[in-house]
């Protein structure tokens, strides 16, 4: 795994501090560039946004007070407001202020506590949050006047609105949780093989593992990732989720055990599991990754290429992720899977997705590890933070 970065200097604790390389005029921006904005009113919201909800590289947005039941997804397109569509598609609200149930199955859209009003030069982006995806809770951004989701024009001014689909589990929210991720980017910077190749010899961004050396990497429009299922003894290498389990609320921590929503995913003797159509499994890389402080990275989320399945619905890793000056070396991406449409037989080591990597305008002041209370630092095969770890 990596060391320090060449040419970057740290002060303060191992989670982060300042660093040496000059400010970039494009990238995403990272924590103290969000709070720049914050304190500019291009990020506004109904309550005080807390330190806690600035990540090195993102905002966590937090839903508001009430939900729309909604007969389908939708997006509002040019000329229509995100409030129009649901005077059309709504079918009735849901008070959230002292928690409420969100069925599986069913479409929400939750108007978010933090509205934009972006300059020209700055858009936006949204994932969900890592402990979401990992329960199945399909969440997509939306904004006023847009044709796509997830994505905000440079220079929006508006309101947020999540569109939440729980797959799995029904869920409880309340106002003020977060399910979803902002990240924020000034101007277009450049994304191509050549400085992904360049940042890996200088980083190695995935152990390539037994023996190959960070220059065997596949690097094709991002760097490839395998799954890990290796038999290992009768061991699980992942889990499936059970079809007719129980309520999680997204508030309790360290709470559920895991065998009441879970069971155990084994391979066969080759190393081969099957993906059963409509099923929902966590399994874990092979590769360990590793983010540079300079950095962020998001894991392509579905390509046919690979076969017929879906693969990281939270798809976005923060700086410091894995990184070893972050107390992170030997952390592995917990892939989030579901097939489509036929039974898929995944076999150990098979290519799974990849990793995008984007440069950030500045190093951030820290970074993701345990200093800012990260969950999944140092992670191997992890189910979300409301899951027991020692069970």
């Amino acid at each position: 795994m990596a060391g320090d970065v060449p040419g970057q200097l740290f002060a303060g604790d191992s989670e982060g501090g300042d660093a040496a390389i000059p400010a970039r005029s494009t990238g995403l921006l990272p924590a103290q560039e969000i709070r720049a904005l914050i304190r500019g009113r291009e990020i506004q919201a109904l309550d005080e946004i807390p330190e806690s909800q600035i990540q090195p590289a993102s905002l966590d947005l937090r839903l508001g007070g009430e939900a729309w039941r909604v007969r389908a997804s939708f997006l509002p397109g040019p000329g229509a407001s995100v409030e129009q569509r649901l005077e059309a598609f709504g079918m009735h609200q849901i008070d959230l202020t002292g928690g409420a149930v969100l069925e599986k199955g069913c479409v929400y859209v939750v108007p978010l506590l933090e509205s934009l009003a972006l300059k020209h030069r700055t858009s936006a982006m949204a994932n969900p949050k890592s402990s979401t995806g990992r329960l199945d809770v399909f969440t997509r951004l939306i904004t006023d006047n847009s044709a796509v989701f997830d994505q905000v024009a440079a220079g929006y001014k508006g309101p947020l609105f999540a569109e939440i689909s729980p797959r799995t589990f029904s869920i409880v929210v309340r106002r003020g949780t977060s399910v979803s991720q902002l990240r924020l980017r000034r101007g277009s910077p450049p994304a191509t093989d050549t400085a992904l190749r360049r940042l890996h010899r200088e980083v190695p961004l995935v152990d390539a593992g037994e023996g190959r050396g960070a220059g065997a990497a596949d690097i094709d429009e991002g760097i490839a990732v395998t799954v890990d299922l290796a038999p290992c003894d009768g061991r699980p290498v992942g889990w499936r989720a059970r079809r007719h389990a129980g309520l999680i609320d997204l508030g309790r921590i360290d709470h559920y055990h895991p065998a009441e929503f879970w069971e155990p995913v084994v391979p066969d003797a080759q190393g081969c599991v099957v993906l059963d159509p409509g099923d929902f499994y966590i399994l874990a890389s092979k590769q360990s990754v590793t983010v540079p402080p300079d950095h962020a990275a998001e894991m392509r989320p579905y390509d046919t290429r690979v076969g017929e399945f879906r693969v990281h619905y939270a798809g976005f890793f923060d700086p410091g992720f894995g990184y070893a000056g972050a107390g992170g070396e030997g952390s592995r991406a917990v892939l989030e899977i579901r097939s489509f449409e036929v039974p898929f037989v995944l076999r150990h080591d098979q290519l799974v997705g990849r990793l995008v990597y984007e440069r950030l305008t500045a190093t951030p002041e820290r970074l993701y590890g345990s200093g800012i209370g990260s969950s999944y630092q140092r992670q191997g095969l992890q189910l979300a933070k409301q899951f027991r770890r020692s069970s």
